[in-house]
């Protein structure tokens, strides 16, 4: 478990089916990260379990300290395909605004270079979607190259690890 001062982010489980379905439901979160139907759902958070299991990373349920109400996910996704950790977050729309995603994706990644041997983390953006730009931004990612996942063109942010983690 990581805790900041507003938030607690625990590895996300099938347990979190229906808060995660709801999360992704919402066409202003799902315009850059899809939907999920409920064995969509169970599917992928079966697979964010098995990551965990065997890289000892993945994505967390991002709660609000206060109330333990899920509010979106962030953590670190690996991408067989680019051998590269992504940091990644998604919360609801109604929570957009208040730093939030900015405060699980710090704490992630904080986390991510004290754990783990890599000397980089991505992350992956569509075009046009601005407000993750502007927390990847926030967080010292610079673009580094132009890239598909998923059918979709994205650009693929970047931040080297700090020299205080070496």
């Amino acid at each position: 478990m990581i805790e900041t001062e507003r938030l607690s982010l625990r590895p996300l489980e099938t347990a979190d089916v229906d808060a995660f379905v709801k999360l992704h439901a919402d066409p202003d979160v799902n315009r850059f990260v899809g939907a999920y139907s409920r064995p969509q759902a169970l599917e992928r958070l079966a697979a964010i379990e098995r990551q965990w299991a065997e890289r000892g990373h993945g994505l967390c349920a991002v709660e609000l300290r206060a109330t333990g109400e899920f509010i979106g996910r962030s953590g670190l996704q690996y991408w067989p395909r680019f051998d590269e950790v992504e940091l990644g977050w998604a919360l609801q729309a109604e929570r957009w605004g208040h730093g939030y995603a900015t405060e699980a994706a710090r704490a992630c990644l904080d986390w991510g270079f004290a754990t783990l041997d890599t000397e980089y983390f991505t992350a992956l953006i569509r075009p046009g979607n601005t407000p993750s730009v502007k927390v990847a931004e926030r967080l010292g990612f610079s673009p580094r190259r132009q890239d598909e996942l998923n059918g979709n063109a994205v650009t693929v942010y970047a931040l080297d690890r700090p020299a205080a983690h070496v």
